[in-house]
């Protein structure tokens, strides 16, 4: 479990935060007072069950922070309760903390693409300046330049750097040493925010294992990817505790509904847990095979190593391949419109089934071609 960072390294990267927001208080709901009693006529709520609530559980508002679920996905990440922030999934986190951090016009976001479109969504909401570092092709993959981040991200005033890790859509890593170089090269100037929704597919050590010697690491996680709770949107950002703090005053009061912290807690029990792994370990042999079944196929240039639970698949004629997958009934993500993916289509990792279903429309498709 993390241990607390030193007075001096909290108060540098809180200085990061937007001026006019270092002494905000944010909103104080009804729930935000550790208050006890048996009548409760605080928060404006109806004093009976809507029809189609028997059991009445939801007409009191939820925690701000559900101390169960808070403790639980501290356990799971091996930190205390107090680094972790629970919201509406991975994006409400980039939300926060761009809107946290950057000044509209003034301070930076810095991300890699091509990569997970919600960083540049998020600066453009804010009016916060943009700057893009894009990825570089090698015999590895899609790689993260680390030089050319730091580069840019000291000359273009950037206060918040993007990594994305395994990256969404190309599949690649970036190794602690990087991420520990780049925290070092952006002291008291930016926070490096390490994006890890597939890093249960990874074999590499989480960058929370950073949070205790580098103050300005912040890392992103989620249940929407191993866990298979996308639809319970409940993401989480990991950090020092005072900077947890200060986004939770910037947070909507009640982020997370009680029946989806609830459903996330009983994923979170051993027995759930274990399955998880056991299905995530079948994701990374059913990636394996797929990646070289697809490699053979006539018409595919390109299939990169992948950290994800999808591969990245470049094609001859992207367009034919994804129309023929299309008219089988699979429905795969079209990646052309993003930078240097001209030709490339993202297949997700389905069931044995469901990958099968892929290699025969793609394989039909090249013995009609």
């Amino acid at each position: 479990m993390s241990a607390a960072l030193p007075r001096p390294a909290i108060d540098a990267v809180l200085a990061l935060l937007r001026p006019d927001l270092q002494a905000f208080a944010g909103y104080s709901s009804a729930r935000s007072a550790a208050l006890n009693g048996e009548v409760w006529l605080n928060a404006n709520e109806l004093a009976w069950a809507n029809p189609a609530d028997a059991a009445g559980t939801s007409r009191r508002y939820p925690e701000p922070q559900p101390s169960g679920l808070r403790a639980a996905l501290a356990d799971l990440y091996e930190v205390a309760p107090e680094q972790v922030l629970v919201g509406r999934g991975s994006d409400e986190a980039i939300d926060l903390l761009v809107r946290a951090f950057c000044r509209p016009g003034i301070d930076a976001v810095l991300a890699t693409p091509p990569v997970f479109g919600m960083y540049a969504v998020s600066a453009r909401l804010q009016g916060a300046p943009l700057l893009e570092v894009p990825l570089i092709e090698t015999e590895a993959g899609l790689m993260v330049d680390i030089d050319a981040v730091i580069r840019s991200a000291r000359d273009n005033a950037a206060r918040l750097v993007f990594l994305c890790s395994p990256s969404n859509p190309a599949g690649s890593e970036i190794a602690l040493a990087d991420v520990v170089r780049t925290a070092q090269a952006l002291q008291g100037q930016a926070v490096v925010v390490v994006d890890e929704a597939y890093i249960e597919f990874s074999s590499q050590a989480s960058a929370a294992t950073l949070l205790t010697g580098h103050d300005n690491v912040a890392v992103l996680r989620t249940l929407s990817k191993a866990h298979a709770l996308a639809a319970a949107r409940v993401g989480t950002l990991l950090a020092a505790a005072p900077l947890i703090a200060a986004l939770r005053r910037c947070q909507a009061p009640y982020p997370v509904p009680t029946p989806c912290a609830e459903l996330a807690l009983a994923a979170l029990q051993p027995a759930a847990l274990a399955q998880t792994r056991a299905r995530v370990a079948e994701v990374c042999q059913q990636r394996s095979a797929l990646a070289q079944s697809l490699a053979a196929l006539p018409g595919v240039r390109r299939v990169y190593p992948s950290a994800g639970n999808y591969l990245l698949v470049r094609f001859d004629d992207a367009q034919a391949a994804f129309e023929a997958l299309l008219a089988a009934g699979v429905v795969v993500r079209d990646q052309r419109a993003a930078p240097q993916l001209y030709d490339a289509l993202r297949i997700s990792i389905g069931s044995a089934d469901d990958n099968q279903r892929v290699l025969a429309a793609l394989s039909a498709r090249s013995a009609a071609a």
